[in-house]
């Protein structure tokens, strides 16, 4: 779950420049962003630095493409529920993140309540995991969404204007 902050981080101009380049190419020689953000290395290594220590920059990851490794069917899974005790909630946290194939988990308000987003192989292979999480954990009603297109996606967040 998302760690709670107060008010956002200050960020100037050259803090965002710099992270636009990090989020397309986070393998970006550190003399190259320095040359692209016309400063130098120090100071861009100490921005980042800071940006790290202050939460900013999570991670840095490789991002890999699905259909190469044969994950061809990607599940939008809606469940309702009519469990909303701490201990419903903790045994189903502990089993979405348990499994793979949950690249994304979101608890939402109104009349779904929570959304995942499954990567595999194949419908077989959705049915496998809808099988397994539904025998670990009770759920009310389960719809599943094939998604037919990826229209967009990307990891890259807007960075807000100061």
């Amino acid at each position: 779950m998302a760690e709670e902050r107060q008010t956002p981080v200050r960020l100037d101009e050259l803090d965002r420049k710099i992270l636009s380049l990090l989020q397309g190419d986070a393998s970006l020689p550190l003399e190259e962003i320095a040359s692209r953000v016309g400063a130098s290395r120090t100071p861009v290594w100490n921005r980042i630095r800071r940006m790290r220590e202050q939460g900013v920059i999570r991670a840095q990851v490789a991002l890999l493409d699905a259909e190469a490794l044969g994950l061809e069917a990607c599940f939008f899974v809606l469940i309702r529920t009519t469990e909303h005790d701490a201990d419903w909630a903790a045994r189903f946290l502990a089993a979405v993140r348990a499994r793979p194939e949950v690249i994304e988990a979101h608890r939402l308000a109104g009349d779904i309540d929570y959304i995942l987003k499954v990567m595999v192989r194949n419908a077989r292979a959705y049915d496998r995991f809808y099988q397994s999480l539904i025998s670990e954990i009770r759920i009310q009603n389960v719809t599943a969404l094939l998604s037919m297109e990826e229209m967009k996606a990307t990891s890259a967040l807007p960075i807000p204007p100061a």
